[in-house]
C-alpha cells in the first residue's frame, strides 16, 4: 500500500511540473507590478519598436496681444481746402461710401468769386494772346519796337500763369475748369469720396461753417486691415518676416485667424516694446479697426529632449513610457511631459537617459500590464 501511494504522489508531482512549464511558455510573466516580460508570440503580435530619446529643436508658444489697424493709405480725413458752409450731407458713422460718391455739398461766396476770376482771366488771356500775335507781325516788318513785343509777350505769359493757378484752385474745390463757362457758375461745390470704405467719424452738421483746417469726415477702407502686435524687446529677435501665427478675439476665442508677420518695428517706445504688423490671410468684415485681439506665435528658441508622441501613454492622470531593461522585458516609468509638436512630445529631463524606450506599441504594453495586474 505504501508503495502504491508513493508511486501516485510521484506521478502527480511530475504532471504539475509539466503544466507549470507549459504555462510559462504561453503567457506573459510579471516579475514585478511595473515590469512586463513578453513571450516571442506576444512580442511579434504587439509589433514593438524601440529607440532612444532625442534632442530636438523645439518651439515654444509666445502669447501676445494687439489690435486691428489699417495702413495710412487706407484712412482718409476729408476737409474743405477753401472752407465754406455745409449745405447737405447724409453721412452717418458706419455708412458705406463708394469712390467718387458725393459725401457733402458746400456753399460760399468765395466759390462764385473764384469762378468769376477764372473766367475773366481766361477772357483776358485770349485778348493778350491776340495782341502778342499782332505785335509779332508788326515787329517782323519793323513797324514796332522790340520792347513793345517783349512787353506784349510778358503780359501774355503772366496771364497764362494766372489762368493756370486759378484752374488749380478750382480743381482743389472739385470744379472742373474745362467745363466752366459764364452759364454754369455755381455758389456750391461737391465733395467726393476718394476711396471705397466706411464712415468712421462725422464731425459736422448742416449749416456749420467749416474752416480749411477742420476735418469733416473720416473714412476707412478695411479690406487691407492688419494686426498690430505689441512685442517686448526680449522677444523681438525671435520673430522674422513671413512667420505664421494665429489670432483671435476675446469674444470669439474659438474662431482663429491665420496671419503672418509683415513688418517688424525698428525702435522701442518708453515701455520697452515695438509694433509688429501682421497680415490677415483672409479678410473678415467682422474685424473692424480698433478691435483688440490675442495672438499665439510658435518660436523655435530651444532644444528639448523628446520622444515620439505614441511612446507616451496616459493612465490615471499620469504619463508613462516603457523602458527596455532586457530583451522583451519592459519597465513602465512615469515621466513629466511638456509640449507636443509635429508628432513628438517633450520629456522634462535635465539630460536624456541613455537607454532604449518603446517608441511603438506602448499603449498595447499598458493594456497587457494592467490586465496582468488584474
Amino acid at each position: 500500500m505504501k508503495t502504491y501511494l508513493y508511486i501516485l504522489f510521484t506521478s502527480l508531482f511530475f504532471v504539475a511540473c509539466s503544466n507549470k512549464n507549459q504555462t510559462e511558455e504561453t503567457i506573459a510573466e510579471t516579475t514585478a507590478a511595473d515590469t512586463l516580460v513578453l513571450t516571442n508570440e506576444q512580442f511579434k503580435n504587439a509589433a514593438i519598436s524601440v529607440g532612444q530619446m532625442q534632442e530636438t529643436p523645439f518651439s515654444s508658444l509666445m502669447k501676445v496681444n494687439g489690435k486691428v489697424d489699417v495702413p495710412p493709405q487706407n484712412m482718409v480725413s476729408i476737409s474743405v481746402p477753401l472752407g465754406g458752409y455745409l449745405k447737405t450731407s447724409k453721412l452717418l458713422p458706419g455708412m458705406h461710401v463708394n469712390k467718387g460718391e458725393i459725401v457733402a455739398v458746400m456753399e460760399d461766396q468765395q466759390y462764385i468769386q473764384l469762378q468769376q476770376d477764372f473766367l475773366m482771366a481766361k477772357v483776358k488771356q485770349l485778348m493778350l494772346e491776340k495782341e502778342f500775335a499782332r505785335q509779332k507781325e508788326l515787329n517782323a516788318s519793323q513797324a514796332t519796337s522790340d520792347k513793345m513785343l517783349q512787353q506784349s509777350e510778358s503780359d501774355f505769359k503772366t496771364q497764362k500763369i494766372l489762368v493756370s493757378a486759378l484752374a488749380q484752385k478750382l480743381q482743389l474745390v472739385g470744379i472742373n475748369p474745362n467745363n466752366l463757362n459764364e452759364n454754369n457758375i455755381s455758389k456750391s461745390v461737391n465733395i467726393y469720396s476718394p476711396i471705397d470704405g466706411y464712415v468712421t467719424k462725422v464731425n459736422v452738421n448742416i449749416g456749420k461753417y467749416i474752416s480749411p483746417t477742420e476735418i469733416m469726415f473720416e473714412l476707412v477702407n478695411p479690406t487691407d486691415i492688419h494686426l498690430a502686435l505689441k512685442i517686448f524687446e526680449k522677444d523681438v529677435s525671435k520673430l522674422f518676416i513671413g512667420q505664421p501665427l494665429i489670432a483671435y478675439t476675446n469674444n470669439s476665442p474659438n474662431k482663429k485667424y491665420d496671419c503672418e508677420v509683415l513688418l517688424i518695428g525698428k525702435d522701442l517706445n518708453a515701455e520697452g516694446y515695438t509694433d509688429v504688423h501682421c497680415h490677415f490671410e483672409t479678410y473678415d468684415k467682422v474685424l473692424i479697426p480698433g478691435t483688440y485681439m490675442n495672438a499665439e506665435i510658435k518660436v523655435k528658441n530651444r532644444n528639448a529632449i523628446t520622444m515620439p508622441a505614441d511612446a507616451v501613454v496616459r493612465y490615471e492622470g499620469k504619463h508613462f513610457v516603457f523602458k527596455e531593461v532586457a530583451k522583451q522585458k519592459y519597465l513602465i516609468t512615469e515621466v513629466n511631459i511638456g509640449e507636443t509638436e509635429n508628432g513628438v512630445t517633450e520629456i522634462l529631463l535635465n539630460e536624456k537617459e541613455p537607454a532604449n524606450f518603446v517608441t511603438k506599441g506602448a499603449y498595447t504594453l499598458l493594456m497587457m500590464l494592467k490586465n496582468e495586474a488584474e
